[in-house]
């Protein structure tokens, strides 16, 4: 029995030397430097759990986040392990503090989730087994393949890239959504009760108001709901609780078609780019540059 049991023993190493035996011993290309650098970040962020890891555990679930699947670890057990690691973390610092057992694979399994997901968006970018190694080879205390100067070097110009590859998919976008809205604006103007003012906005009324107009720098009490040309919905006042705003403090299309709205009036916008969010856009709300908006507005009074 004890000679199948060091059979094994050696199996198992054998395996994984084997599996160490495909970690790269030079950074050739520029992917390999960027998997290297993100798997030392990663490392850091992991270092005081790093005795508690397994490895392969860690790589199933790190590509599984990237790939954007679900947890490869159920929410009890995830939570436990959470748990359970906080109180390693803790024993250790304690003299003869006697640590609490815990599952190596669920550790990886758990530990693999977040840096996979924070590195889904560049998901083509990274080589899944580099990154490991990186992170192995940190945590293990081995010679690192890249120094942190070396490391700071590929962060900041793969940033650079990432940056001018974003701004070039938003001159895309831009360019895409204004000519979008200029054919829409084109086609509705010559819909029956769609009316276009001098600067491109358009609109229809709704509902008819008999009340006062508000004046520029006045404060209006309203009801809304703001979409975009394909009817995605990005603002509203849809639990029924009215906003107040002074017209100063909303985009041009906004100002220009609320001083034209009587109180108890309910008319529908269509803003051009130019006088919503321009060429910027706004990100946060999902709204893209140059896009043409919707807005359904009811003016409920003003201050």
């Amino acid at each position: 029995m004890k000679g199948f049991v060091r059979g094994i023993a050696a199996l198992l190493a054998l395996v994984a030397l084997s599996a160490h035996a495909q970690d790269k011993a030079r950074l050739v290309t520029e992917r390999d430097k960027v998997s290297y650098m993100a798997g030392m970040d990663v490392a850091e962020s992991i270092a005081p759990i790093g005795p508690d890891i397994d490895f392969p555990a860690f790589e199933r679930a790190l590509r599984n986040a990237m790939a954007g699947k679900p947890p490869l670890i159920d929410e009890a057990t995830a939570k436990k392990t959470g748990e359970t690691l906080m109180a390693r973390i803790g024993a250790r610092n304690q003299p003869n503090a006697k640590l609490p057992d815990i599952s190596k694979t669920d550790v990886g399994l758990l530990v693999g989730i977040d840096p996979g997901r924070r590195l889904a968006p560049i998901r083509d970018e990274i080589d899944v087994a580099v990154l490991v190694q990186a992170v192995r080879t940190a945590l293990s205390g081995g010679k690192p393949l890249m120094s942190p100067e070396e490391a700071m070097i590929v962060r900041q110009d793969f940033s650079t890239k990432l940056n001018a590859a974003a701004v070039a998919r938003a001159q895309v976008g831009a360019a895409d959504n204004a000519k979008a809205g200029a054919e829409f604006l084109a086609k509705n103007r010559t819909q029956k009760g769609v009316f276009t003012t001098k600067s491109g906005l358009q609109y229809t009324i709704l509902r008819q108001g008999a009340g006062l107009r508000p004046k520029p720098g006045e404060r209006v009490r309203v009801l809304y709901r703001g979409t975009l040309l394909d009817g995605t919905e990005f603002d509203s006042t849809g639990d029924g609780q009215p906003r107040t705003f002074s017209l100063s403090q909303v985009i041009a299309g906004w100002s220009e078609g609320l001083a034209m709205m009587p109180v108890g009036g309910k008319y529908r916008f269509w803003i051009p780019g130019d006088l919503a969010y321009g060429a910027s856009g706004m990100p946060q709300g999902n709204i893209g540059p140059n896009a043409t908006l919707v807005f359904d507005v009811e003016l409920l009074g003003v201050e």
